[in-house]
């Protein structure tokens, strides 16, 4: 998960260093910070004590997951990003959410069979 998270973070870097020099605090900052922390987040929690950590920090993980893609949004609107470039974060957003669902889930099932031991 971690790793296709960092492919997100590179991929919103590389198509944001297209965008106006206005926005380099604005959109631009707000994206690479959104799809930063996503592959923060997981890391952090995977170094945390317990699921239960690892849990939360993947909640965040997805918060920032839906903020970028609500983000992108924004910036294809503006005509900052092609259909295509902005499908193409869009789709790899979509990849990662559903693979930290799968591993928060995956989580809880550890969890709650070593609770039951």
């Amino acid at each position: 998960v971690w790793h296709r998270a960092c492919d997100l973070a590179e991929l919103v870097y590389r198509l944001t260093a297209n965008f106006p020099p206005h926005e380099q605090y604005g959109l631009t900052s707000q994206m690479r910070r959104a799809a930063t922390s996503v592959q923060a987040n997981i890391a952090e929690g995977a170094g945390r004590w317990g699921p239960s950590e690892f849990q939360r920090f993947l909640s965040m993980a997805k918060g920032s997951l839906a903020e970028l893609d609500a983000e992108t949004a924004v910036a294809r609107r503006l005509e900052y990003l092609t259909e295509e470039k902005a499908e193409s974060i869009v789709s790899l957003v979509d990849e990662v959410a559903g693979m930290v669902v799968r591993l928060r889930q995956a989580l809880a099932r550890a969890a709650a069979e070593g609770a039951g031991r």
